[in-house]
C-alpha cells in the first residue's frame, strides 16, 4: 500500500515490520511484538491506525492473561448465553449502563466484576444470584431469565458434548491454542461458513481456511476464534483431532465428508447440511472468515498447501508439532 512519508515528502511504497514495543498498562511495563508500517525507501514509520490500535490490543489482551482477566470477547460470550443487551446485563449486576459495552469494546475490568463474571459464567451459580440478590430487574424478566437457566442446566446433550470434548480438547487458555479453551459452536459455525460459500469445498483447503482465520483473528485481537490447536503435517498446518470433530459434525447433521474419485484420486469434499447458525461468530471473526475466503477464492488445495508451507510457523516446527499462535504476527496476507 502507498503513503505519504514526510522524510521523503511524497507517496512511496511501505512494507511492515515486527518490533519490540513496550507498553503502560494500568502502571505495569507490557512488551509485545508491533507491526509498524515503514517507508520501504528510507525505513521511516509511518503512521496506521490499524496496525496501532492492534497493538495496544494485544497489550491489553497481555495484561489481562497476566493478571487472569477476561478477555472481551470472553465477557461476551458470558451476556450471550443468558440472551441478555448489554444495558440489560449492566442493569442485571447494578452496573453502570455502559459498563459491560466498555468492557466488550477493550476497556479494562475491575478484579471485583471481573470476579463476578467468571462466577455467573455457570448457570448454577446465575440462579443462585438471581434468587439470593435484590436486582434492578421485573419479575417477567426474572422469571424469563430462570427459564433460560434450566435450560442450560437440564441440556444433557450440551454436559454429554462438553465431557466428549474435555477429554481431548484443552480448556485451558494457552499459546498453543491462541488462549482460548475450545469451543465447538465457534468451530462448527466457520466450517459452515466456508462450506456454504464455497462451490466445491476438500477438506484440506478448510483445513488451511481453519488455520489462516483463528492465527489472523489471534494477531488483531490476541485470542483465536475457535481455541483449536493446529499441528504441522505433510499438507500445512491441521487441526489437533480433526478427524474427530468431523465425525461429530456429522453425527450432529452439520456437514460431513463425502468421497469421489477424480481420473483415479480421491477427492474429500466438505458437505454442509444447514447454514451457518446466527450470533454464534461475532461481527469481527465473520470480518476476517470473509477476508481469508477471498484471499483463497480461487486456490486449489494444492495451492493453499503450498502457500502454508512458507509461513515461518511451519518452517520453524517438525512433522507433528504444534505450531504456537506465538507465529501469528508473521503472517501477512498482503
Amino acid at each position: 500500500m502507498k503513503r505519504y512519508c514526510e522524510e521523503c515528502k511524497k507517496e512511496v511504497e511501505t512494507t511492515i515490520v515486527t518490533k519490540k514495543e513496550s507498553y503502560n498498562v494500568c502502571g505495569e511495563m507490557i512488551d509485545v511484538n508491533a507491526q509498524v508500517l515503514v517507508c520501504a525507501e528510507c525505513g521511516e514509520e509511518l503512521f496506521s491506525e490499524e496496525l496501532d490500535n492492534a497493538t495496544l490490543i494485544n497489550a491489553y489482551n497481555e495484561y489481562r492473561r497476566r493478571h487472569k482477566l477476561l478477555l472481551p470477547e470472553e465477557i461476551k460470550e458470558i451476556r450471550q448465553q443468558y440472551g441478555l443487551s448489554q444495558r440489560g446485563f449492566s442493569k442485571l449486576l447494578n452496573w453502570g449502563d455502559k459498563t459491560i459495552c466498555r468492557y466488550e469494546n477493550g476497556s479494562l475490568q475491575d478484579r471485583a466484576h471481573n470476579s463476578l463474571l467468571i462466577f455467573l459464567k455457570n448457570p448454577e451459580n446465575m440462579r443462585s444470584y438471581l434468587t439470593e440478590n435484590e436486582i434492578d430487574i421485573d419479575e417477567k424478566q426474572k422469571t424469563k431469565l430462570l427459564d433460560i437457566v434450566e435450560r442450560l442446566e437440564q441440556n444433557l446433550e450440551y454436559r454429554e458434548n462438553r465431557k466428549f470434548f474435555d477429554e481431548f480438547f484443552s480448556e485451558t487458555p494457552c499459546e498453543e491454542n491462541g488462549f482460548k479453551g475450545f469451543d465447538y459452536e465457534k468451530l462448527c459455525a466457520m466450517v459452515l461458513f466456508f462450506a456454504n460459500k464455497s462451490t466445491e469445498l476438500l477438506k484440506t483447503k478448510l483445513m488451511k481456511l481453519l488455520n489462516y482465520s483463528d492465527m489472523i483473528f489471534y494477531k488483531e485481537n490476541g485470542i483465536s476464534i475457535s481455541g483449536l490447536r493446529y499441528a504441522h503435517l505433510p499438507y500445512g498446518p491441521v487441526p489437533e483431532n480433526f478427524d474427530m470433530l468431523f465425525g461429530r459434525m456429522a453425527a450432529d447433521h452439520l456437514a460431513h465428508i463425502e468421497v469421489a474419485y477424480d481420473n483415479g484420486y480421491e477427492k474429500h469434499q466438505v458437505i454442509p447440511e444447514c447454514d451457518m447458525p446466527k450470533g454464534v461468530l461475532s461481527d469481527e471473526e465473520k470480518d476476517v472468515l470473509e477476508r481469508i475466503y477471498l484471499k483463497f477464492k480461487d486456490f486449489g488445495s494444492v495451492d493453499i498447501s503450498n502457500y502454508s508451507h512458507k509461513e515461518k510457523g511451519y518452517i520453524a516446527t517438525k512433522q507433528g508439532e504444534i505450531i504456537s499462535y506465538s507465529y501469528a504476527k508473521d503472517i501477512c496476507l498482503n
